[in-house]
């Protein structure tokens, strides 16, 4: 087996394991978190996907959002990723907002982030492949939900992969890295100057560029702190008016951008995933 479990403890009747591997995308160990729900012991059970946000590893997820019990209800497995490669080694940036525990899933192109920040293929090709062969999930059926980086992560991955993943859903996302501080700021520093290059990195450049899903769902508290300055929900909005897609976008009343407003929210996500997810 090429994972190696750090932890491995009871949960609603199912499993909660941390798990640890050489990533060859990144050139670094990694670390991911998964919930295995009660069913999975009788066969292979679709597969929740969460990307996490700035600053955040594979544990804020699991630890803070509550879900297993909804997920063991429903029959998924959650998977949360490790937000960057980490370690001696490994480059960083004196903020919080690149570098480790802030790697946006993209591949980067320039020195020295190139080396090892590669989180958009260990996301799309290398851990699932990875956990489909050692574990028990049905990669046939998967859905993707992410927070803030993490969501930025959600909708970028599920419009480029439409057939992949069957839902995509996202609270308080990075609707339009392009258009932001702190999305200028890492895909400048990951990607270099040339814009074009950030265009499959940007959720709205994607849709403007034709990439489509039937339908996307969105959470956003209404008193996030970073709501106007960073995650400008409104862009989203457009493109997906302008390219008929289906947005449901809830602007929660009061909630800012904390786990406890993912909390708040995460069972409405896990039945919505659940109910396009069956067989």
């Amino acid at each position: 087996m090429s994972l190696d479990v750090v932890s491995d403890t009871r949960c609603f009747g199912g499993r909660q394991i941390t798990l640890k591997h050489e990533s060859a995308a990144t050139g670094t160990p990694m670390r991911v978190a998964v919930f295995l729900p009660p069913q999975a012991e009788r066969g292979p059970v679709p597969v929740f996907w969460f990307l996490a946000g700035l600053t955040c590893t594979e544990d804020n997820f699991m630890q803070k959002a509550g879900a297993q019990r909804v997920a063991a209800e429903l029959g998924l497995a959650l998977v949360a990723p490790d937000t960057s490669p980490r370690g001696e080694g490994v480059p960083d940036d004196p903020a919080y907002d690149a570098g480790q525990g802030a790697g946006f899933y993209c591949d980067a192109t320039q020195a020295p982030w190139s080396t090892h920040f590669r989180m958009r293929r260990y996301i799309e090709e290398e851990l699932p492949a990875l956990l489909g062969a050692e574990l028990p999930l049905d990669l046939g059926r998967q859905s993707l939900c992410g927070h803030s980086m993490g969501g930025h992560g959600a909708l970028t991955v599920g419009l480029r992969q439409p057939g992949r993943f069957r839902a995509v859903s996202a609270f308080a996302p990075i609707a339009s890295p392009m258009n932001c501080p702190w999305g200028e700021k890492a895909l400048g520093l990951y990607l270099g100057p040339d814009r074009a290059a950030w265009r499959p990195y940007d959720a709205c450049a994607l849709i403007a560029d034709g990439a489509r899903r039937a339908e996307i769902l969105v959470d956003q508290g209404t008193a996030d702190p970073f709501l106007d300055g960073q995650l400008k929900p409104g862009l989203l909005e457009a493109a997906c008016r302008d390219a008929g897609i289906a947005l449901t976008l809830n602007r929660r009343d009061g909630y800012d951008h904390s786990y406890f407003f993912v909390a708040s929210f995460i069972a409405d996500h896990l039945r919505w995933h659940a109910d396009r997810l069956k067989a």
